[in-house]
């Protein structure tokens, strides 16, 4: 929220509401108007979203205790809003910080709107650390290092600390000195409308101090592309897609701010016989007509061994059998191994592979299509 919109906007009468209303008849109030601008209930009416932005703004302030209290504060200070310096350009002797406080967020607020020098404001020391920007990166694994977990070497290329300067930007043995420009503020104030806006400083680049000599590696910047390694430990049951958050091993921070983070995008390769369905591992294996028929037991491979697994006698084609605790196992729980039997019908018999399926579909008596069969006895033959 802007300084200027505690300056100017009146809440209460956007939620049609008293000073002295509790919280609970601010609730009230804003439900009952979020509700009927809501845009899922105005579909296409740009002033029912427009009001649905206004309610839900003055609502996000007078919902908040600090955030309220301060804006009554400001409000109270200006006479209801509109504040319009009488003139501008003059200094001023009104210290905020004295007015609401040491600390005050108030008082940080107008020092930000009116910039440093102008009315209100407070002439900061030097640009404050910033941190660093996030880095992403991605990393193939084998679908069984997936599972079982793994630790390997990535590579990362960006800017990093100067090793000539250590980051100062100044050559070894040289200083800095406060920028002549901005007096070691790192930005600039230009005046608009009667505000004052700060803006980065062009002479510094924001950095509020200029180096006696400027370093020869990285030209005063303080940073280089450099390339490094880090260690990423990725745990077991990673699925792909996963991303990992490694903390502090992003872009470095400006002024002493701390690095940002690594963002790590895992790819895993598919396996050959397994698939994967959650926490479970997949395979399918055929079996022969007889062993589907007769029954059988069938020596199968997991990732950490194989086991045997029991068939009955009458098993359809498309059946999944559950091997527990042979899954992927993750911190939570360890997943299943879930065992799909396929009949596999041959394609080229021999003479007497012929001679026996033709004697035994000769005397069998059991009608594999028993729904099919009685349609058909009911309808009719209309072929």
């Amino acid at each position: 929220m802007s300084a200027q919109d505690y300056v100017e906007k009146d809440y209460y009468a956007a939620l049609g509401v008293a000073k002295t209303d509790d919280a609970a008849t601010i609730k009230k109030a804003y439900r009952k108007l979020a509700r009927e601008n809501h845009p899922d209930a105005n579909p296409n009416n740009a002033a029912a979203e427009a009001r649905f932005k206004e309610v839900s703004e003055a609502y996000d302030v007078l919902s908040d205790t600090a955030k309220r209290q301060e804006y009554d504060e400001a409000r109270s200070l200006f006479g209801g809003g509109g504040y319009r310096p009488s003139n501008a350009g003059r200094s001023s002797n009104i210290d905020f910080s004295d007015l609401f406080g040491t600390g005050s967020n108030v008082g940080d607020m107008f020092s930000d709107l009116f910039g440093p020098g102008a009315p209100g404001g407070r002439r900061a020391s030097g640009p404050p650390p910033e941190r660093g920007a996030d880095l992403s990166a991605d990393v193939q694994l084998g679908f069984e290092e997936a599972v079982h977990g793994a630790t390997l070497p990535l590579k990362l290329s960006g800017p990093a600390a100067c090793r000539t300067c250590g980051g100062s930007g100044a050559a070894p043995g040289s200083g800095v000195h406060t920028c002549p420009v901005c007096g070691g503020v790192g930005a600039v104030s230009r005046n608009q409308g009667g505000f004052a806006f700060r803006e980065p400083c062009r002479e510094c680049r924001g950095a509020g101090q200029i180096p006696d000599t400027i370093c020869p590696e990285c030209r005063g910047t303080g940073s280089t592309n450099q390339t490094r390694t880090i260690t990423v430990r990725v745990p077991a049951g990673v699925r792909d897609g996963a991303k990992l958050r490694i903390a502090g091993k992003g872009s470095m921070g400006v002024r002493g701010g701390p690095a940002g983070d690594l963002f790590v995008t895992v790819r895993v390769a598919p396996h050959p016989l397994f698939g994967r369905s959650g926490d479970d591992l997949t395979l399918n294996v055929p079996v022969s007509f007889t062993e589907a028929t007769l029954g059988t037991s069938l020596r199968v491979p997991t990732l950490d061994g194989a086991v045997t697994l029991k068939v009955a006698p009458g098993t359809p084609s498309g059946r999944t059998l559950r091997v527990r605790g042979r899954g992927v196992a993750t911190a939570k729980k360890t997943g299943d191994l879930l065992v799909t039997v396929e009949v596999a019908v041959p394609t080229d018999l021999s003479d007497e592979e012929r001679d026996a399926l033709e004697k035994y579909q000769a005397v069998a008596t059991q009608d594999p299509r028993p729904l099919i069969t009685a349609a058909l006895s009911r309808g009719g033959d209309h072929g």
